[in-house]
């Protein structure tokens, strides 16, 4: 949620009352209430929250909403529904928020956890999971209390999805079946592992070693969660060292501002409709990204040249897929992406660059990028000419399907388009930001900038593809 507003306001406070309401049997006088065992939980989980606060060994410690559920579920297990909200409130209040309103978000993940936590414990109760537990002289019932808590990791989930989604409608205005959209699907799974992890943490603890035993779940759930951030850590790096290499490109050739991330989300929609596996997902998303690298290597004073070029300034060009590929060798989380960004303008009958590979020998990811890249170049808006409609675009693709591009990855974007469209703002103006420079030329009667001497005046190469209007279309 980017910010407090209209129906979220009232929202998160409706959820904050209703969660004190499920807790407030446990604060009366004669409730039986086993504080002990609640101020063991509570402090177990704020314990585990506040790292992601403070300095640990000089950096913070990496804490992701989940990472200690199974304590949760565990408290769901071993107290009253009344008893088990109260557990998640410390920690939540202050556990880590890297967005603001800080104060907000606390309250609701606050009020979100103790709902869902009194939820999972009602169902467990319900279905008599606190006598298979054990305790003093007496042994779990072993398998049958994994049905019970099972049907509680389940409510867990279906209550903290729903919860989810609502403040998704209420905070960011989204429809109701785009906010809910894939939120229990992702997370059953993740849910019912914490749950049978809980058990475990519960058995024990009815064991005859007591809240002691609990750390034996404890300390490898934490270093599982500390390996998992280092993950996401140098995922995050690899994003950077992406970025910084795109944001390169774009400041030396403004006219296709903005292209490299449109042409990774069109090859990620084409690779989507071919199956391919989000591990293959991730990398062909970022060769589409990083097609147009070599253009670092490549004279700026060519690439923002008005005119048409030479022979010779055409084969510089030519050259950016070798640039590219050579500048990313060493970049080994890219993998079939160094072979997209040196295939990427060969053709299918043989007469592409750099090498003339024909058919099946061009790599796939080349293939998916060379439709991307092609798509976005006629689709885009630039501040010399207006991109052309997106049934127009496809329609030039599958004309020249069999030639120069592959007429499965053409299909697959076809059928991706239809399930997803293509937004218009994607395509938007590209070099017409404020401060980039823009082409000398006049206007044409259609309102495009055209450049003098650009290749709108040069007849039509061989090439199936029409000739583009401006040199920059060439050079993408």
């Amino acid at each position: 949620m980017r910010a407090t507003r209209g129906a979220a306001r009232t929202f998160i406070p409706v959820v904050a009352l209703g969660a004190l309401l499920c807790a407030l049997p446990a604060l009366r006088g004669g409730a039986g209430t086993p504080w002990g065992t609640v101020a063991l939980l509570t402090g177990l989980y704020l314990a585990c929250e506040l790292p992601g606060r403070r300095p640990f060994f000089g950096s913070s410690v990496p804490i992701r909403a989940g990472s200690f559920f199974p304590l949760l579920l565990a408290a769901a297990f071993l107290l009253p529904p009344a008893a088990a909200a109260l557990v998640a409130v410390p920690g939540s209040l202050v556990g880590r928020v890297e967005q603001p309103p800080f104060t907000a978000r606390r309250v609701w993940r606050a009020a979100q956890l103790a709902l869902t936590v009194w939820a999972a414990s009602t169902v467990h109760a319900a279905l008599g999971g606190t006598a298979t537990l054990g305790g003093p002289g007496r042994l779990p019932d072993l398998p049958y209390a994994i049905l019970p808590a099972c049907a509680a990791a389940l409510a867990f989930s279906l209550v903290l999805a729903a919860l989810d989604g609502s403040i998704l409608v209420a905070a960011e205005r989204l429809p109701l079946r785009r906010a809910w959209s894939g939120l229990l699907g992702r997370s059953l799974g993740p849910h019912l592992v914490h749950g049978l992890a809980g058990l475990m943490m519960a058995v024990l603890w009815r064991g005859p070693y007591g809240p002691l035993s609990a750390l034996i779940v404890l300390l490898p759930m934490y270093i599982s969660c500390w390996v998992f951030a280092q993950y996401h850590r140098e995922h995050a790096a690899h994003r950077a060292t992406i970025r910084a290499l795109v944001q390169a490109v774009d400041i030396k050739d403004t006219y296709t501002r903005g292209h490299s991330e449109r042409v990774g989300r069109a090859s990620v929609l084409i690779a989507s409709e071919l199956g391919m596996d989000p591990g293959r997902l991730e990398v062909v998303r970022f060769a589409g990204i990083l097609h147009d690298v070599g253009k670092l290597g490549v004279p700026t004073r060519v690439l923002r040249k008005d005119g048409p070029l030479t022979p010779e300034e055409r084969q510089v060009i030519e050259l950016h897929p070798e640039y590219g590929h050579e500048i990313v060798r060493g970049i080994g989380f890219l993998g079939e992406a160094r072979a997209a960004i040196l295939h990427h303008h060969e053709r299918l009958d043989g007469s592409g660059y750099p090498y003339g590979l024909s058919g099946r020998e061009i790599p796939e990811f080349a293939r998916v990028v060379a439709v991307a890249d092609a798509f976005d170049a006629m689709t885009s808006t630039r501040s010399y000419r207006r991109g052309r409609p997106v049934p127009a675009a496809l329609e030039e693709l599958k004309r020249c399907a069999g030639t120069q591009f592959d007429p499965q990855m053409v299909r697959a974007l076809v059928r991706g388009l239809e399930r997803h469209g293509w937004s218009a703002v994607t395509t938007a103006g590209t070099a017409d930001e404020p401060g980039l420079p823009r082409p000398r030329g006049g206007r044409t009667e259609a309102g495009a900038v055209r450049r003098p001497g650009g290749l709108d005046h040069v007849p039509p190469p061989k090439s199936p593809v029409p000739a583009p209007q401006s040199p920059a279309d060439r050079r993408g």
